[in-house]
């Protein structure tokens, strides 16, 4: 093989392994992970840490007396880049169970009241006020409302939702610090730590009271126009 031959081999042999070495760079990291598309890589959400981190701390939480009755905590339940929060007052028989929030028949009207802000279950995140369910379905107790408070104020600011539409007059009161009617709070705006509040009444009380789904159904459309006008 002539000199000439010998070198033209040599730079064909040479590019063949440099083009080698680029696809090898262009779908897999220095770890060895296929990387593909760039754009179908996700990067870790910090939020899901964070979140974890408090759920694991509530499982173990024995500050007021309802840990020991509950069958399940009933933490959350969502998306954590929602920009919807629905906060209810009390996990149910059915949520004890499930260890999720509003999954019961009050539940079911909740998520028909989400399909029809055109957004899925999984759009938002729900949870209540407190994480344990009180004996019978009874009240939450006040004591129990602080208890719990800085477990439902620290996922908020995990999550940072846009609005959060509390359910009934316990998460309203409890998130308010106020003592109104929940028919007079209802329908308008207020502030919990930055972010817009809307109170509305509670699933649970719709299903008694039918007449009244056309307030909520006013609520969420300022909930809806809210979102709409700050994305504009």
């Amino acid at each position: 093989m002539g000199e000439g031959k010998i070198i033209k081999e040599q730079l064909k042999q040479s590019l063949e392994a440099i083009r080698m070495r680029l696809e090898f760079e262009q779908y897999f990291s220095p770890e060895g992970v296929p990387l593909g598309n760039a754009a179908s890589v996700k990067a870790p959400n910090p939020k899901k840490e964070l979140f974890e981190k408090l759920l694991e701390k509530a499982k173990k939480c024995q500050l007021c007396s309802l840990y020991k009755t509950r069958k399940n905590l009933v933490f959350g339940d969502g998306n954590l880049d929602a920009e919807i929060m629905f906060v209810g007052e009390a996990p149910g028989r059915d949520e004890d169970l499930a260890g999720i929030p509003f999954v019961g028949v009050a539940g079911q009207l909740l998520i028909k009241i989400i399909t029809a802000m055109k957004l899925e279950r999984s759009d938002v995140f729900i949870t209540n006020v407190l994480r344990c369910r009180p004996p019978s379905n009874r009240n939450p107790l006040p004591e129990e409302v602080v208890c719990c408070r800085p477990y439902l104020t620290e996922l908020i600011r995990i999550i940072k939702p846009k609005i959060i539409c509390s359910l009934g007059k316990f998460a309203a009161h409890a998130m308010l610090n106020v003592t109104n009617p929940i028919s007079k709070l209802r329908g308008n705006f207020y502030d919990f730590e930055g972010i817009k509040l809307m109170p509305t009444f509670h699933p649970a009380y719709l299903l008694r009271n039918p007449q009244d789904k056309k307030l909520v159904w006013d609520d969420m459309k300022k909930i809806m126009k809210y979102l709409v006008n700050d994305k504009a």
